[in-house]
């Protein structure tokens, strides 16, 4: 996926950010404003994980959609 991408349309991609992330508040969405490694920060932050698993999720999250695109 590129970031550059999710960073231009975040609008759309925050929407599916909080949908696979719920625990995520808006005010951090706001911050993170499609940057990965501020995505990756909080979701340590948040679901108390390694920068190891936040890095897995967001791996699995982009061949998600990647999938989704090409369909």
């Amino acid at each position: 996926m590129d970031w550059n991408r999710v960073e231009g349309n975040w609008k759309e991609f925050r929407g599916k950010v909080k949908a696979e992330w719920s625990n995520l508040p808006d005010d951090c969405l706001d911050m993170i404003a499609g940057k990965r490694v501020a995505l990756s920060g909080r979701l340590q932050e948040a679901y108390g994980i390694s920068r190891n698993e936040a890095e897995q999720l967001i791996k699995r999250f982009e061949r998600q959609q990647h999938s989704r695109f090409l369909k």
